[in-house]
């Protein structure tokens, strides 16, 4: 029987963490999944150890291994082998709840096995003591877009997301630049948007810890390492964001990551050159702030 889901770990040098994603595999409810882990370019033990899971033959998993590209590489690997028809990233600091996969599914095969218009599933995220990152999803939304849960709706917090594999697969890959490993994921939700709509699954499915090697702890690092992929998600987010707000916000990082870039030319290509260019000052400040930042 064709298995329904697809958990993918992209993972670097996490051996001393990942086990704890596959014990929390291996004690679901409903095993109707595979596990797909990424290793990018790990030079600790992982192949080890996850071989030695796969001889256990106590879940299905799938090894992939690549030269570093960043978590983005390891997505782009992830959406072209998946085989299933849903797939969700659960990273190698979180776990999921023993009954996430089950509640997944249910949901999914309740209301979205039949509705093209639907990408997939919006969860819940929650700390290791149960409380849930951010706010939830508002209770009279059958469905959502998570660019507006996020810009009109005020929700907060990091989301789980359960997408349609073949409907990821209809945009573009994160572009890999040369020198730089860090592209934000969130331009494909945003793509996504454009077209389809989510399941809101006002429900925790996975446990997220913020490791002090994690990208969420280094963001000001990753900022001024990355400036090509930030400055292409600033691209993106100021085409297809939802409010003036967000579309401003992004312009002044666009032009933040472009003076670090020292590249002119983006004053005039760029897909809001007004909005760019009154953004300039405060780009031109921030640009000076996260420099400083960054190096403390």
């Amino acid at each position: 029987m064709q298995k329904l889901l697809t958990v993918f770990t992209p993972t670097f040098n996490r051996a001393y963490c990942l086990g704890q994603v596959y014990e929390s595999l291996v004690r679901q409810t409903r095993q109707d999944f595979v596990w797909m882990v990424i290793d990018d370019g790990s030079t600790d033990e992982t192949k080890a150890l996850v071989e030695g899971w796969i001889s256990e033959n106590k879940i299905e998993i799938r090894y992939i291994h690549q030269e570093n590209q960043g978590m983005h590489g390891g997505h782009n690997t992830a959406y072209a082998n998946i085989t299933t028809e849903l797939n969700t990233c659960i990273d190698s600091d979180d776990f999921m709840l023993d009954d996430a996969v089950e509640k997944i599914l249910a949901h999914w095969e309740k209301h979205g096995l039949d509705a093209p218009n639907l990408a997939g599933i919006v969860a819940l995220d929650a700390y290791r003591d149960g409380k849930v990152i951010g706010k939830k999803i508002p209770d009279h939304l059958k469905t959502c877009k998570l660019s507006e849960l996020y810009q009109k709706h005020n929700v907060s917090g990091d989301k789980k997301l359960i997408l349609r594999t073949e409907i990821a697969r209809q945009f573009p890959p994160y572009p890999i630049f040369e020198g730089e490993k860090f592209v934000p994921l969130g331009i494909l939700y945003l793509m996504i948007d454009q077209q389809y709509d989510l399941l809101p699954l006002n429900e925790v499915v996975c446990i997220v810890e913020y490791l002090p090697d994690g990208s969420s702890r280094n963001i000001f690092k990753q900022y001024r390492r990355h400036p090509k992929g930030f400055a292409y998600s600033r691209t993106i987010a100021m085409k297809y964001g939802v409010t003036f707000r967000q579309k401003f916000r992004n312009a002044i990082h666009f032009v933040a990551n472009n003076i670090q870039l020292k590249r002119i030319s983006f004053l005039f290509k760029n897909p809001n050159v007004p909005l760019t260019l009154l953004a300039l000052p405060f780009g031109v400040a921030v640009y000076f702030y996260i420099r400083s930042k960054a190096r403390n």
